[in-house]
């Protein structure tokens, strides 16, 4: 490994972290696919505990869920994200986030519907609510619903019950994390930031477009992950009962 190949390397990686992602524009795509290069970024991002996606266009790189040196913990996540307030905000915030994959990550059609039109806010909202009603009707029969899958659904639903519902549009235009809306917005602003989604008509009926890159960090990281895949499971299940039945 000679000097040129580590600058060349350095290059790409610190390129990566700054940028989280590089297409086939960049002239650091290029330089990536030299073996010498590519193998010392593969090490790079192993040292540090990142993981690298490799795509036909682009290449990702992502934190790994544990040993990295990148890695936050909840307070530095709020730290990060100030709109995130406590951990019951956080579980909510995951499962808007759930649910908005789950409604993309179903079939070809849901991916190239969903990258044309988009899901709206409230569109979003209902799919949430529908869910969440589903699993307090579960929970009412069967209390230990979601202790299998480390899940605290009680505080899930319960939290999700009681979260003021938007009367006109004040939750999105004052970033209010306390109601339905403002709640998904700010859910909706992380994958923005991350560059996963763009957002259209923030000012009116706002909705979330999800990128190419989202649906690369789905097929080439999220379906390696068993948790992914038990979540989606959980959740798709309300979808295709929904879809099922015209009246909902």
């Amino acid at each position: 490994m000679n000097s040129e190949t580590i600058k060349k390397a350095s290059a790409v990686y610190f390129t990566l972290l700054k940028e989280k992602v590089i297409d086939e524009n960049s002239e650091q795509f290029q330089t990536y696919f030299e073996p010498e290069v590519r193998q010392t970024v593969l090490l790079l991002a192993d040292e540090s505990g990142t993981y690298i996606i490799e795509s036909p266009k682009r290449i990702h790189l992502v934190v790994q869920p544990t040993g990295s040196v990148f890695a936050t913990n909840f307070t530095h996540m709020k730290e990060k994200h100030r709109q995130i307030e406590s951990k019951k905000h956080f579980h909510l915030i995951s499962m808007i986030i759930m649910a908005f994959l789950a409604a993309i990550d179903r079939n070809q059609a849901a991916m190239i519907r969903t990258k044309r039109e988009g899901i709206s806010y409230y569109a979003l909202e209902r799919q949430v609510n529908d869910l969440i009603m589903n699993w307090d009707t579960i929970l009412k029969a069967k209390p230990s619903f979601g202790d299998e899958e480390r899940i605290d659904m009680k505080e899930v639903v319960t939290s999700w019950k009681y979260m003021e519902v938007d009367t006109e549009d004040y939750g999105l235009k004052k970033g209010n994390k306390r109601t339905r809306i403002g709640l998904i917005a700010n859910a909706m602003r992380l994958l923005e930031n991350e560059g996963l989604i763009a957002i259209l008509d923030r000012d009116d009926i706002p909705k979330a477009i999800p990128k190419t890159e989202l649906f690369e960090r789905i097929e080439y990281l999220y379906h390696d992950y068993d948790r992914y895949e038990l979540l989606k499971k959980l959740m798709s299940a309300e979808e295709e009962e929904n879809a099922e039945n015209p009246s909902n």
